[in-house]
């Protein structure tokens, strides 16, 4: 029998979290598409971090940041990430495991394009995950780049996307009593059909 119906319909893990975000878009004040992005270090100690989800694919979930930070430093490392978005107001959460890949191409290039000039000046300037000495000399190298690249800088070389490609997908609607409905969609790999299966609470 096919329970997974209602908010959880849908033959295509990426079509329902592309309906549950715009759904969340309408009722969570900030930051919809934030995600707790889950990667471990070299010794397999988790780090876990917030950052902003830009596109559902038909096959993946992309986010940008710095090559140089650390949580790329452990993306490139291990090829492997997790993470979860939780909408309070919907009460509702999307977790989500899976292979990563870089996005560093066209893509890459005009999400950098579509950013504010003070976002892309600020991704010149920012060494990110790097000591800092005070905000003063942050801020001096953003007048320092702004100066030197002007109102149209390109896209940095160290600074682009990873591509999530999921072998989880698990779906979560709180439910009374604490009785919530979990679907987990399943998969071996990338080319694999999705096998799909109702959690317990």
């Amino acid at each position: 029998m096919n329970e997974h119906n209602g908010i959880f319909a849908g033959t295509d893990p990426f079509e329902i979290a592309g309906r549950w975000l715009a759904e969340a878009e309408k009722t969570e004040p900030n930051d919809p598409n934030a995600i707790a992005l889950a990667t471990v270090d070299s010794e397999g100690l988790p780090n876990a971090r917030m950052v902003l989800l830009k596109e559902i694919e038909k096959d993946a979930f992309v986010f940008y940041t710095n090559y140089n930070s650390a949580k790329a430093q452990e993306l490139d490392s291990a090829h492997k990430a997790a993470f979860v978005m939780h909408w309070k107001s919907l009460r509702r959460q999307i977790r989500v495991r899976g292979i990563v890949s870089k996005e560093d191409g066209p893509g890459a290039d005009a999400y950098y394009a579509s950013r504010s000039l003070k976002s892309r000046l600020g991704a010149w300037a920012s060494r990110q995950s790097q000591p800092l000495e005070s905000r003063a000399s942050l801020m001096a190298e953003v007048a320092k780049v702004t100066a030197k690249l002007g109102p149209n800088p390109p896209r940095p070389e160290f600074w682009g996307g990873y591509r999530v490609s999921p072998v989880e997908v698990e779906f979560w609607a709180d439910g009374a009593f604490r009785l919530h409905d979990r679907f987990q969609w399943k998969r071996r790999n990338a080319d694999s059909d999705w096998q799909v299966q109702r959690l317990n609470p």
